[in-house]
């Protein structure tokens, strides 16, 4: 079998030739244009990058603000209200109008401490109990002590007491 001689006729080898120059060109352009895909895409993603660690800076520098802020206002924290609450006023069939008025008592007592600092107040909580211990309270014709159950200190305090008959 023999080749058909296409290389006498000028047709086909205008045909041919402009077969290899269109994809010579074809091959030219979509490289031009994968090209210029590839390179706007690289620049976003090189946008977004700096973009993404300017963001994580940002975050850091807010996250140690708001540390420090909320150290700076745990130190400054006072107190707000202070809760007093007698456990065993039925114990000694005492009415409830007669526990809360001890209650409040109490409370005035206890209101040098409202306004202060936190800290202040945790440190003074023996004084908060000898104030306590050393109140004797007139219920009903009777003297009563009171006994320190429970002490919480935070921005309220909260107080339970115990009733015991003062002899």
């Amino acid at each position: 079998m023999r080749i058909p001689p296409y290389y006498r006729k000028p047709s086909w080898q205008r045909f041919f030739s402009g077969m290899a120059i269109g994809a010579c060109l074809s091959w030219c352009i979509f490289l031009y244009m994968n090209g210029v895909i590839l390179e706007d895409k690289s620049a976003q993603i090189n946008k977004l990058k700096s973009d993404l660690e300017t963001e994580k800076n940002n975050v850091k520098i807010w996250q140690e603000d708001y540390k420090a802020l909320n150290e700076k206002n745990l130190k400054q924290l006072t107190i707000q209200d202070i809760k007093v609450k007698i456990t065993n006023g039925e114990k000694y069939d005492l009415d409830s109008l007669a526990v809360y008025q001890a209650e409040e008592d109490i409370k005035e007592d206890l209101n040098y401490f409202l306004a202060k600092d936190l800290e202040f107040v945790y440190k003074s909580r023996d004084l908060i109990s000898k104030i306590i211990k050393n109140k004797v309270i007139r219920l009903n014709g009777k003297r009563y002590r009171l006994k320190t159950t429970s002490t919480f200190v935070y921005t309220t305090v909260n107080l339970q007491l115990q009733l015991q008959l003062d002899e």
